[in-house]
């Protein structure tokens, strides 16, 4: 097996505003999460917020402690959320093994245990997505299916942003130090997400956006809301939400994203929304 992973380092939004395309999609697009039998990573400054993911295939994969956290265990001072976006696949943390299928997610709290991820049929292999946080305390690991969240049913076809709100890993439904994610489903027709937009300078955020064909995309916006930017994104990519960046999204089809967030407070109504009018 083997390990990546890069750092990315907090930005000023006065900087942001100087960015071009290339500039944008360096700093906050994680194009490549899977690649066969290989565990790939960034770790952003913001929050200090990881996002990874995990593929394995024909070997078993250990979620290695990399370098900038200075310790013998991944988790020796980190929780972890993580989702399979992929075929049946394991997750064995200590003693215990998660089974996780399409869709379902497991916390795993802060403690000294390995972490490995396995595939079921390396034929249809696992795509595990992943983002950790700093940890205060330890909380007990547990999968989440959909059937155990806070769903809510949000927006209509007429303004092309009906969509299913999961709320998976949250305090709502398991007790997490500053780690939040989520699952947002859009309805056929609908491509608008998170409208109307808003900011949380309390959390940053990570958006992946997965369930795209190939011959589409989605165009995600951020920036300051009276100077917004434009990042086009395709299947199994994620981006970095600055804390004082909105994080919306349209595509040229539905699709699937799954939002996790790291930051001062567990309170997911804490938003600052701004009208869509007055987006700029």
């Amino acid at each position: 097996m083997k390990t990546n992973y890069e750092i990315r380092y907090a930005t000023h939004p006065k900087d942001a505003k100087c960015y071009d395309t290339e500039r944008l999609r360096c700093e906050y697009l994680i194009p490549e999460l899977f690649s066969e039998d290989e565990v790939n990573m960034v770790y952003s400054m913001f929050d200090r917020m990881i996002a990874g993911g995990a593929m394995p295939v024909t070997e078993a994969l250990t979620l290695e402690a990399i370098e900038p956290l200075k310790s013998l265990y991944f988790t020796s001072r980190r929780e972890i959320g993580i989702f399979n976006v992929g075929g049946d696949g394991v997750v064995r943390v200590g003693g215990e093994t998660f089974a996780l299928s399409f869709k379902e997610a497991l916390y795993i709290g802060r403690g000294e245990r390995n972490v490995v991820f396995e595939s079921k049929d390396p034929a249809n292999p696992a795509l595990f997505y992943f983002n950790s946080t700093s940890a205060h305390t330890t909380y007990p690991c547990r999968k989440v299916s959909k059937s155990d969240a806070v769903s809510v049913h949000m927006g209509s076809l007429e303004t092309s942003n009906e969509r299913t709100i999961n709320k998976m890993l949250v305090n709502e439904v398991l007790p997490t130090c500053q780690l939040q994610m989520g699952m947002t489903e859009l309805l056929s027709g609908s491509v608008w997400n998170t409208m109307p937009a808003h900011t949380h300078t309390r959390r940053m955020e990570v958006y992946f956006y997965f369930e795209i064909p190939s011959n589409q995309a989605v165009c995600h916006l951020m920036g300051e809301p009276n100077e917004t930017r434009h990042i086009w994104m395709r299947a199994n990519q994620a981006v970095i939400s600055p804390e004082w960046s909105i994080h919306s999204a349209a595509g040229t089809h539905n699709y699937t994203f799954i939002w996790g967030m790291g930051g001062e407070n567990l309170d997911y109504s804490d938003q600052d929304f701004y009208e869509i009018t007055d987006l700029r």
